[in-house]
């Protein structure tokens, strides 16, 4: 070993390193600001849970090898350290630490150097066998797995020569290396082991420091980047979105990277290009044009591209066309169709083991679509014209809003007199099907003796799709216009049927300094079941039952017992889950807005989920979602020869009402 040249070698490889991530994460300053730093003890907490103890990586089956791989990487970074800091100073060891300690080290490294050299070996069999997805099996990709077992090699040869030499004791805390030892004595190599032993150490140094310079180029930068990007994750659910200030002369959305935060812009550093996301998204699986990993590829790409020359860059439109995240879904760019496929299910962000936030940047690129150059799919126009003058999707009269009701003489909400408002909501009041969850859900609360009111013709759309559509302007206006009406009102508490609307008044709202406890009617009938208010008879017939997850529910806000406890506690029976459920459910594919949109591409969605509700053969698919019975509806309509039957859970509690506290029927 000559220690000058390493010195040499090793100074040049540090600064070039340093330079390079210098270079690449000053990038990430070209975004918008945003506060990533609030709660460090909460960030600290979860990024011990989530990126050192890699919960979400191990909580698939493969994953526990990539855990493998980088709890082994930590292990060994105290070996590599002693590795450079040897080549510097030779007389720098572990074997000048206490015996005991030395050993237990020596065992440590012999053991994770065989676990991490298994697990790249196998990493590499699957990706060539089995990829994890379409075009997984790159030169890249090899070629970071090669080098990784590169090292290991290395360092069971050096130590194997190291052991034959006389240089390291044979003791049982290597027992890898001693195998190696035995079979270096058994090659020509035994008469030149000094040779070997540099050899060896040369391929380590040359790999390792090739290694490190070759990180800041690759998509293993997330080796870098992962570790704080989870720090900086948001600690709440993305269940809303970033409010705009509507001043003159303001931009909205995002078209160019600079329109995006630094965090989005880390986001894209941090992509470890797993494909979890790709696999989970109810639009890449259904064949649409959306994948959220290449989402979020293509803003790293668009950013290594021309974050550099953004500052100066001062609204010329040819500049401006150059550097665009919307376009043609080549050089940095994703293609309008993809944004426009997005169902805003959040699976995407579920999965991340990185916790990247593909559906909020998507959201921002839908704002500039919509506001900033009045470019949306042709049939959304009618959708907000009909928000915007007469606040529900389907352009109906107000005066119709309260017609559901007519005969069962509701009270009007009135603060200090009834305790609960009903938000109804559009599809409870207009939609054909919807209504008689409505008129169910009614039956429930007057058996349970629950007070509440409705605001009847005066309720007016809660802006749940239009902001999830990009139409954030007409969303202002429509919050705006609603919070005035809960606070004139008195309204301190909500109950929902429809889950849009409920992380809508309860999540979105905030932003416009309306804290109201909102509770959606699977959370409530559960709470009159558990005390008693309610009674049911325990045995609603309506056979074998299988319950669909509301996305908006479950992964936006973490409600995923209360309608399973409710449907056992009323049927008194088991209930049947898909494949695919609680956080890991499939989207009926009706959010983001594309209740309103036809599927031009691919499988519908709705298709897709239905079928695997099928297989299991249910009497009765369960939801909790006005948008998801429309959804499921359609989808058995399309199954010939099928009786399975779809139910809210309001209805099958009101089917198993004592009979003494059943209110009479209406028509």
């Amino acid at each position: 070993m000559n220690q000058t040249l390493f010195t040499a070698l090793l100074t040049v490889s540090l600064a070039t390193f340093a330079f390079s991530c210098f270079r690449r994460l000053s990038l990430v300053t070209v975004g918008r600001s945003e506060n990533r730093f609030d709660r460090p003890v909460d960030r600290l907490k979860e990024m011990l849970v989530y990126a050192i103890g890699q919960k979400r990586v191990v909580s698939r089956p493969f994953g526990l090898n990539h855990g493998i791989i980088f709890w082994a990487f930590l292990v060994l970074a105290l070996a590599n350290l002693e590795f450079l800091l040897s080549g510097l100073i030779p007389a720098v060891s572990f074997a000048l630490l206490p015996a005991p300690l030395h050993g237990a080290l020596l065992f440590l490294f012999d053991l994770c150097s065989l676990a991490t050299l298994l697990a790249v070996t196998t990493a590499a069999v699957r990706r060539t066998v089995n990829p994890p997805f379409d075009g997984a099996r790159t030169f890249e990709a090899y070629l970071i797995l090669s080098m990784i077992a590169a090292l290991m090699l290395a360092y069971f040869g050096l130590n194997g020569v190291r052991i034959a030499q006389g240089m390291l004791p044979q003791t049982s805390a290597t027992p890898v290396s001693n195998l190696v030892a035995g079979l270096v004595k058994t090659t020509p190599a035994a008469a030149h082991l000094e040779t070997a032993g540099n050899v060896f150490w040369w391929i380590h140094a040359v790999v390792l420091l090739g290694f490190m310079n070759f990180l800041p180029y690759s998509k293993h930068m997330h080796i870098l980047t992962a570790i704080p990007n989870v720090f900086l994750r948001s600690l709440d659910k993305c269940s809303t979105q970033e409010r705009e200030t509507f001043l003159e002369g303001n931009s909205f959305g995002a078209a160019t990277v600079e329109r995006l935060s630094w965090k989005d812009l880390l986001d894209s550093f941090s992509c470890t290009e797993c494909g979890r996301c790709q696999q989970s998204c109810p639009a890449a699986s259904t064949g649409k044009l959306l994948n959220p990993r290449e989402v979020i590829h293509a803003i790293k790409e668009n950013l290594l591209q021309n974050g550099a020359v953004m500052e100066k860059i001062s609204g010329d439109i040819e500049a401006e066309r150059e550097i665009s995240l919307i376009g043609n879904g080549k050089g940095g760019s994703t293609e309008e169709a993809a944004l426009w496929s997005c169902t805003s299910c959040g699976a995407c962000m579920e999965v991340c083991p990185v916790f990247i936030e593909h559906l909020p940047k998507i959201v921002k690129m839908r704002r500039h679509l919509v506001q900033m150059e009045a470019r949306f799919p042709e049939e959304l126009l009618n959708l907000f014209e009909n928000m915007e003058q007469r606040s529900n999707p389907w352009g109906m009269a107000p005066s119709e809003r309260s017609k559901w009701s007519s005969q069962l003489n509701l009270r009007p909400f009135e603060a200090g007199v009834t305790e609960y408002l009903l938000f109804v909501g559009c599809s409870g009041a207009f939609d054909a099907r919807n209504k008689q969850v409505s008129v169910a859900l009614t039956r429930v609360l007057d058996a349970a003796g629950v007070s509440y009111g409705v605001l009847g013709k005066e309720e007016k759309c809660c802006g749940d799709s239009v902001r999830r559509l990009g139409n954030e302007y007409l969303f202002d206006q429509m919050a705006i216009e609603n919070v005035q009406q809960f606070l004139a009102r008195g309204v301190t508490k909500i109950i929902t049927q429809c889950p849009h609307c409920f992380t809508t008044l309860k999540n979105d709202y905030r932003q416009y300094g309306l804290e109201l406890e909102v509770v959606h009617h699977s959370e409530l009938i559960n709470q009159l079941l558990t005390s008693g208010r309610l009674e049911t008879t325990g045995n609603a017939e309506i056979g074998r039952v299988v319950f669909h997850d509301s996305c908006y529910l479950g992964r936006h806000n973490d409600v995923y017992d209360a309608p399973r406890q409710v449907l056992e506690m009323t049927t008194g029976r088991k209930v049947w889950e898909m494949g695919r459920n609680r956080e890991n459910a499939f989207c009926c594919g009706a959010g983001g807005g594309r209740m309103w949109l036809e599927e031009h591409e691919g499988t519908p969605i709705n298709r897709n989920r239905v079928q695997e509700a099928l297989a299991q053969q249910p009497e009765t698919v369960c939801v909790s979602c006005p948008f998801c019975m429309t959804m499921f509806e359609d989808g058995i309509k399309d199954v010939p020869g099928t009786t399975t039957q779809v139910r809210d859970i309001a209805e099958v509690v009101a089917l198993s009402l004592q009979p003494s506290l059943l209110p009479p029927a209406t028509s």
